[in-house]
């Protein structure tokens, strides 16, 4: 896997894997996009402002996320714990590509990242029905701060502590597995 910005050229891929992915999460139930959010407008802005990633497994996509300090209305109600946040917005795992541990590896990458452009968290929000999403976020330890209510119904407001000096640790304990 590499992680790299998004370019104009990547938008008919990133807009039929987000396709497919409403098309799947429709047919589990869960009606969290549709045919107004997100669009290829929005994937299109994301480019032109450099705050959307592509992931590609050699030549195939596999993820997209977009990582900025943007964020609705709804993110100021909430309490907050930590002041130097960025958020994640439109995180999407290919439908080829679920159930294979990516979300996770693809969370773990934005997170050391964030840190090292010098945030000291990472918040985002999670449809309330999506259960693949909410264990996803659970797992790698996001705490749930509030609730927004959007269109589509209830999301999590959920932020998560960036820890350089656990990060680093991190990664000499895993230096040294390799070694």
């Amino acid at each position: 896997m590499y992680y790299r910005l998004a370019t104009m050229d990547d938008l008919t891929e990133i807009c039929n894997m987000i396709e497919a992915a409403k098309q799947l999460m429709s047919e589990q139930g869960i009606e969290q996009w549709d045919d107004i959010y997100p669009v290829c407008e929005d994937f299109e802005e994301d480019i032109n402002k450099k705050t959307m990633f592509v992931v590609m497994d050699d030549v195939q996509l596999a993820a997209i996320y977009v990582i900025s300090e943007e964020c609705d209305d709804e993110y100021l109600k909430c309490e907050w714990e930590n002041k130097k946040p960025c958020i994640i917005h439109r995180f999407c795992v290919s439908p080829f590509f679920q159930n294979k541990g990516i979300g996770a590896t693809v969370l773990n990458h934005i997170e050391k990242q964030l840190i090292e452009s010098g945030y000291d968290s990472v918040r985002l929000d999670v449809f309330t029905k999506n259960p693949y999403a909410l264990r996803l976020y659970d797992k790698n330890g996001y705490i749930k701060r509030g609730y927004a209510d959007w269109r589509k119904g209830r999301f999590l407001l959920m932020e998560k502590k960036l820890d350089r000096i656990a990060d680093s640790i991190d990664l000499r304990i895993h230096y040294r597995r390799l070694h």
